[in-house]
């Protein structure tokens, strides 16, 4: 299983240049493609931020407009959860002293319990990670 940490899945999700040679791509792998809900939470709070601050209606319109676009996109994605052997590996790992931002290592944590292959820019922060197996595709 492929995992898409939140700069890929965004990559697809704005259907950039890049985001399209990835989407290739995941289809020529034949495996089942996925992203965690913590992904889903960073790229939903964003837009739902913009919303809180518009100023207008029209901005406003706009927001709630990209919010539907989002969770659409999203919604055609499994979706892995945050459950307790993710909630416990998290714990454990900040006990070995691993420090990388929350939401980053709750994203690992998710992606070691489905023994999956993250694809992520971020390599730097999820090196740092045990036994993590990630790789940037969209280089």
């Amino acid at each position: 299983m492929l995992v898409l940490d939140s700069n890929h899945l965004q990559e697809l999700a704005f259907r950039s240049q890049l985001g399209q040679r990835l989407q290739v791509r995941l289809l020529e792998t034949g495996y089942a493609v996925a992203s965690t809900v913590v992904c889903a939470e960073e790229s939903l709070r964003g837009i739902m931020a913009r919303i809180a601050i518009a100023r207008n209606g029209s901005e406003q319109i706009k927001g709630y407009e990209q919010l539907a676009r989002q969770i659409g996109f999203l919604a055609k994605f499994i979706l892995l959860p945050w459950n307790a052997e993710a909630a416990e590996r998290f714990h454990s790992l900040r006990a070995q002293g691993v420090r990388i931002g929350t939401m980053d290592l709750r994203i690992a944590c998710i992606t070691l319990e489905h023994d999956a292959l993250l694809l992520t820019r971020n390599t730097v922060d999820f090196a740092k990670v045990p036994n993590l197996r990630f790789e940037n595709w969209l280089d």
